[in-house]
């Protein structure tokens, strides 16, 4: 496995169970920064205060750490364009009871 790959799946082990909650979520982008053993990434997801967002996030490998880095709000036209793929994480459940904490 190389060292990239290891830190993707240190990243999904990190961010899968603090995204879950927004299920189902699309990976929109991200940059590998391998010489400072992190990931940057967006994610797609409606929101229930916000509607459909692209939100940040960094993954520091180092540091085993997740940081929100910001959000954009994006209509719903432009949100169905990037639906057409598979989401990162998928919906087990419509929604999930007392989810969204942040």
């Amino acid at each position: 496995m190389t060292t990239v790959d290891r830190l993707k799946e240190m990243r999904d082990e990190k961010a899968r169970p603090h995204l879950a909650q927004y299920a189902p979520v699309w990976l929109l982008r991200e940059d590998i920064l391998a010489e400072e053993e992190s990931i940057q990434f967006h994610v797609l997801f409606q929101h229930n205060l916000h509607g459909w967002v692209n939100r940040r996030y960094r993954y520091d490998g180092f540091n085993n750490t997740l940081y929100h880095k910001g959000q954009t709000a994006l209509s719903e036209d432009d949100a169905l364009d990037y639906m057409l793929e598979n989401p990162y994480i998928e919906a087990d459940v419509d929604d999930i009871p007392n989810a969204y904490g942040g």
